[in-house]
């Protein structure tokens, strides 16, 4: 039997055995056949055809290659979507491990056992189970615009299961650390990107992108819009990744001074430079008013750490400092989500949601002194 659709959208038939089937007419005579056991299931891949084949895009079947795929899918839908530092993230990984393996394979004959193949070869050659993950992620969302297109009927990659990644413990610096390193630091010439990231929990880069006209030291707040990122070899300023990540932020008094510390001493780098003085606006500079290779203050940090006696610990790590300093303070999760920006709670309680069962474990014993009176019985 047929069922007929609407004008322009073709016909679809019902097979004796009771699939459905559809076609796209790719000229000369030629047909593009795709089968499934409902009518929905053959209408959505019949409109994903029809889609690709107004685009110019090879239908499956059409001995496509996945390295093909891959690089328009990386063209056309990634980098107009993602920001330049995922981009070439995204671009690495399908450069340097999918391509490789599985850019050979015809997109419409690719496998669940390819894509495992491809996952086993690469934790087998010392590849760590998160940099296998994010080859899955990244091939998994190629695959998924695939079925969109109607090049594949299903996406393989969503058959493999992903390696496990044991998450990496966040070590923050404890309160008498973070006390010790502040004042290690105190007249160094990043000591407030020190007490920026530490004191308000900013990522490097939202950090050295901040402008001082995002700052309002009289009212004690900053504003978080961007972030310095190093793109085509150019340290330029990209707009934060998520709504979320846009923020206001209160400026502690212990970062206002630091601040206002910073500024004079970079109206004087000013001074010194003279014409050579690069304006960008940027609250964080070279001497010359340049913007700062986040690579620079890292080997910065790290000898700052060592002159202070501390342990080595990760740029980030201020961050996470930040969060676990507020926790101990009692700070509730939503709040402290849209201190550091998190896209959604989730993000928030899978990275610190063991510090917040300390702090209620805090609280029970408060709760008991409490009941227990004066007495302490």
């Amino acid at each position: 039997m047929s069922r007929r659709r609407g004008q322009g959208e073709g016909t679809i038939i019902q097979r004796p055995d009771g699939r459905w089937a559809a076609a796209v007419s790719l000229g000369n005579g030629r047909r593009k056949w795709f089968y499934g056991k409902t009518h929905r299931e053959v209408r959505d891949k019949l409109t994903g055809a029809l889609r690709a084949h107004q685009q110019g895009l090879p239908l499956a079947g059409e001995r496509q290659k996945v390295d093909a795929f891959l690089a328009r899918w990386l063209d056309e839908v990634a980098r107009p979507k993602v920001r330049p530092s995922t981009f070439r993230s995204y671009e690495s990984l399908v450069r340097i491990h999918i391509a490789p393996a599985l850019g050979h394979v015809p997109l419409a004959k690719l496998t669940p056992q390819d894509v495992n193949a491809l996952l086993s070869q690469k934790l087998v050659g010392g590849l760590s189970p998160r940099r296998v993950q994010l080859i899955r992620i990244v091939l998994h969302m190629a695959l998924k615009q695939a079925t969109r297109w109607g090049l594949l009927p299903r996406n393989v990659a969503g058959l493999v299961d992903s390696p496990k990644v044991e998450r990496r413990e966040v070590q923050p610096l404890n309160p008498d650390e973070a006390r010790a390193f502040l004042a290690s630091v105190a007249g160094d010439r990043l000591e407030a990107v020190y007490f920026v990231a530490l004191a308000l929990g900013l990522r490097q880069g939202e950090a050295l992108g901040l402008r001082w006209a995002d700052v309002d030291l009289e009212s004690g707040s900053a504003v978080v819009t961007a972030s310095l990122q190093r793109i085509a070899g150019k340290l330029e300023r990209v707009a934060t990744k998520t709504k979320q990540s846009r923020r206001t932020a209160a400026l502690p008094s212990i970062v206002i001074d630091a601040l206002r510390r910073h500024r004079v001493r970079q109206m004087q780098e000013r001074l010194v430079a003279g014409s050579r003085w690069v304006e960008t606006g940027l609250v964080f500079t070279t001497t010359r008013g340049t913007p700062i290779d986040g690579r620079s203050v890292y080997r910065r940090f790290q000898a700052a750490l060592a002159r202070a006696g501390l342990r080595r610990v990760r740029f980030h790590d201020l961050r996470h400092s930040f969060a676990s300093l507020l926790i101990a303070q009692g700070i509730h999760p939503k709040v402290l989500q849209a201190s550091l920006g998190h896209a959604t709670i989730g993000v928030t309680m899978d990275t610190y949601g063991h510090l917040f069962a300390d702090a209620q474990r805090d609280a029970a014993t408060k709760m008991n002194a409490v009941f227990a009176g004066p007495s302490g019985r």
